[in-house]
């Protein structure tokens, strides 16, 4: 009998991994664990990013497991290490940021993750903040349940501008970017990218591709973020960028927080010279209280909800399923982070 443990967390709940295996590895014998996250925040957890839970815990829960399937628990070499018999860890996250791979592989245990599992839900988010920033969607509404009523807003000094006839300029074009790029197209932009590793060729009709980080942030009225964090894109936008933009220029990032200089943006808001932001992912999660994002004028925030829909929560549990139900049949699984262990 294989047996797996199924530990999830309050958004990718143990029922929904259990509930996962059940169609695709219904031989499976499933043991459960849940840590409180999203109500309490992850971290660094010994030798691993962005994870919650106790390690001891998981090691106990974990003994004469096969495979470990988890969205946010602690995959630290010291659990690779202590769980006899472990043959495979399947992570439902665009990466295995909370496993330690490098421990994994020479001990011939399989990783497998879900990446794209919430492509869609955050290319929807951040949709909605790029169109939130342009209308100045939080400022109006807290106006209104402020009681203030702002008839000036329709002077022509003081209205937006549209997406239509706007260049929208993208730092990276993977899953979630090309997703956004369509919608933008489709609402009139002309929609500008800047990513070394997508071709021009690969982009869709009505985009096209700028060489240079800074001369896309000359042209962009828009500019929304969409690369992962590596240590070439930390502070990918910072204030020389930020001040190459045009006047009246809108910043959305619902990517990762390192990528964007938050005090230099909060600069650029509080002298006036950008139109408008809107953020999901902040330098620190939560934010600090003394952060300047706090004060600083047309911004909307959110708490990093743009990967959050029930679809990307079922949709990445059956990713991780169907991998593992590949590999018990002695197949290939398809999402795999260390392949020289099948080779």
């Amino acid at each position: 009998m294989v047996r797996a443990l199924v530990a999830g967390d309050g958004f990718v709940q143990p029922r929904i991994l259990r509930e996962a295996l059940a169609r695709h590895a219904p031989e499976v014998e499933v043991v459960e664990l849940r840590n409180g996250w999203p109500a309490e925040a992850f971290g660094d957890v010994d030798d691993v990013q962005e994870a919650l839970g106790d390690v001891d815990e998981l090691i106990a829960a974990a003994q004469g497991c096969d495979v470990i399937f988890t969205h946010t628990h602690p995959i630290t070499s010291r659990v690779i290490d202590s769980v006899a018999g472990l043959r495979m860890v399947t992570v439902t996250r665009g990466g295995p940021v909370n496993c330690n791979v490098e421990a994994a592989t020479p001990k011939g245990v399989l990783v497998s993750y879900a990446p794209g599992r919430n492509a869609t839900a955050t290319a929807e988010h951040t949709v909605a903040m790029i169109l939130a920033a342009v209308r100045q969607v939080a400022d109006r509404d807290k106006e209104l349940k402020d009681r203030v009523w702002r008839g000036d807003l329709y002077e022509y000094e003081k209205v937006p501008p549209e997406v239509r006839g706007s260049v929208v300029g993208m730092v990276g074009y993977g899953a979630v970017g090309s997703r956004v790029a369509h919608v933008m197209v489709a609402m009139g932009a002309d929609v500008a990218v800047y990513d070394p590793y997508t071709p021009a060729e690969r982009l869709e009709e009505g985009c096209r591709k700028v060489e240079d980080l800074s001369e896309l942030c000359r042209q962009a009225n828009i500019l929304t973020i969409h690369a992962r964090v590596t240590p070439e894109t930390v502070g990918i936008i910072g204030k020389e960028q930020l001040q190459l933009l045009p006047d009246n220029a809108v910043v959305v990032n619902c990517a990762r927080g390192p990528l964007l200089d938050a005090d230099a943006l909060a600069d650029e808001l509080e002298n006036g010279h950008l139109w408008g932001a809107a953020l999901d992912c902040l330098p620190t999660e939560p934010l600090a209280d003394d952060s300047r994002l706090h004060g600083a004028p047309n911004l909307t925030m959110t708490p990093h909800l743009g990967g959050a829909s029930k679809i990307a929560a079922e949709f990445c549990a059956d990713l991780g399923a169907r991998d593992i139900a590949a590999f018990l049949r002695g197949e290939r699984p398809q999402f795999i982070s260390n392949t020289e262990v099948l080779d």
